[in-house]
């Protein structure tokens, strides 16, 4: 089958073979005439199978009749990535260069002054990441009420990293009545949830087994030790003799260290990680596609949507934490029919994350036979990752491994230190051990022989109260003695009597005093 049998318009047609392209994908055979069509589908695909193409092609026919007003795109595509959302933009430009269609990438790291001119001016084709297109219909710069077909790509990748609820956002503020267009490498029962919420009666188009990896790609892995990894990468390097390639880290500090090693050792190699400001990104992008660097050291901001024809190789150098990530991986390479080739670093506390793979992948990898690397390798551990032996970080988990249970380790943990001083163990009876000889004790200081008697404290006249009052405690048999204090009786506390100096006596207050009416 050739693209003519699909329906497309000689104008995309020409295109098409401009590019080079002869003949369609297994996923482009049966997306694009159902597309043309107006159906909802559901496109399920390994990666480097030619998704993008198989929306891209129908969706410029459909789009070239009518036109787009201001602030109110006519379809729209949302991607997981940047660079994800920047290869669909450069397929459309390739693909629609004979037909007037304008379009907008709406992505961050970005001037959003230059995106709200693109959009005031009015765009048929509306590219971008949920964040920031969040952004610019809080702002009130967009309308989504024309949006007339939706492309969710890379679902599995927008759930993996928690995009999930804003999509749910975005499609809510779409019009009913549309064309969805829903790519995912893999179908879990997540997906499929999403699926019965954002589509109708979908069309269900499955080029290959989800999660499989391309047979185009020769795979191989290599166990050495973890302090000997950066070692076997450069061997590896040198012995292969690689034309170009992906490197793969786990996390994105250690991108940086990996980057950093490699260049101090001579290597031209570039990095790429989420953390990174997106000119810097598209620097690093564009380095590596020019073949003005050899090598790209990143994470998996990479793994997905970059067609850069010609990678000879992926190097994993972390296995990683998710087996379905290990097939994106290496999707880079071994595209569009072409031969590629896929080594993994392990050690041997990855054996349970590496069976997982081969089990997704439902093939064993072999061990890489190669000379330069032979005195690094090893076996895996007889234990699991978390078993003993196995180099431990914080929290008991093992290092090159996933925690698997909340209380893993704690019973590995070392024996405290003893919090104070031991006599020390010998042989045999064991004679008693003074004190002073463990902790000597300071002497306490001479008592005096005879006690020194202490002045007594002035006593403090206590507050009076008016007179009707201290008659009326008398008359009541309260204070058997005029200097005591209402409330304590004869037992004043100390500190009541040792504050300042006496206060002057109050003058004698007559027993009985005269009536008002005297007065």
């Amino acid at each position: 089958m050739t693209f003519e049998d699909l329906g497309l318009s000689p104008d995309t047609l020409k295109a098409v073979a401009d590019a080079g392209y002869q003949t369609p994908t297994p996923i482009q055979e049966q997306a694009i005439p159902l597309v043309l069509m107006g159906r909802d589908v559901i496109g399920i695909a390994q990666t480097g199978t030619g998704k993008t193409a198989g929306f891209t092609l129908p969706m410029i026919d459909i789009l070239a009749e009518g036109r787009a007003k201001a602030r109110m795109p006519r379809s729209l595509i949302i991607a997981p990535t940047r660079e994800l959302a920047a290869q669909i933009s450069d397929n459309f430009v390739k693909y629609g260069k004979y037909h007037p269609l304008s379009m907008a990438l709406l992505i961050g790291g970005e001037s959003m002054g230059d995106q709200e001119k693109t959009l005031d001016r009015g765009v048929d084709v509306l590219i971008a990441t949920p964040g920031r297109l969040l952004d610019h219909f809080e702002r009130g710069r967009i309308l989504l009420n024309d949006v007339k077909i939706l492309v969710i790509d890379e679902a599995d990748r927008m759930l993996d990293m928690g995009f999930i609820p804003d999509v749910e956002r975005i499609v809510s503020l779409l019009p009913k009545i549309r064309q969805t267009l829903f790519f995912s490498a893999t179908m879990n029962e997540e997906i499929r949830k999403l699926t019965e919420q954002f589509l109708m009666n979908p069309k269900v188009v499955q080029a290959t087994p989800p999660a499989t990896a391309a047979t185009t790609i020769a795979q191989a892995v290599v166990i050495v030790r973890p302090e000997d990894k950066r070692e076997c990468l450069r061997r590896l390097i040198r012995a292969e003799h690689l034309v170009n390639a992906f490197i793969f880290c786990n996390r994105k500090r250690d991108v940086d260290i990996l980057f950093k090693s490699l260049t101090k050792h001579g290597f031209n190699a570039v990095g790429l990680h989420g953390d990174m400001p997106q000119p810097k990104r598209m620097e690093m992008l564009a380095k590596f596609k020019s073949g003005e660097a050899e090598y790209l050291v990143c994470s998996d901001v990479a793994a997905r949507g970059l067609d850069i024809t010609g990678v000879s190789h992926v190097i994993n150098f972390d296995v990683p934490f998710n087996p379905e990530d290990y097939v994106h991986r290496i999707g880079r390479t071994g595209r569009a029919g072409k031969q590629g080739h896929a080594v993994t670093i392990a050690t041997p506390y990855d054996g349970k994350a590496w069976a997982a793979i081969e089990s997704l992948v439902k093939q064993p990898i072999p061990i890489l036979a190669e000379a330069a690397i032979e005195d690094l390798k090893v076996a895996f551990s007889s234990s699991d990752a978390e078993g003993d032996g196995a180099p431990r970080g914080p929290r008991g988990r093992a290092k090159g491994g996933r925690s698997h249970g909340k209380d893993r380790g704690r019973d590995r943990k070392p024996a405290r230190k003893p919090r104070y001083a031991q006599a020390p163990t010998v042989d045999g009876p064991v004679a008693p051990v003074a004190a002073a000889e463990i902790m000597p004790m300071t002497q306490p200081a001479a008592i005096p022989a005879e006690p020194v008697v202490q002045p007594d404290a002035p006593r403090r006249e206590p507050r009076r109260s008016r007179p009707s009052q201290d008659k009326w405690a008398r008359d009541a048999g309260r204070m058997d003695h005029p200097d005591d204090v209402l409330g304590f009786g004869s037992a004043v506390p100390a500190f009541l009597q040792q504050f300042g100096p006496p206060r002057p006596r109050s003058p004698e207050i007559p027993e009985e005093l005269p009536a008002e009416d005297e007065a």
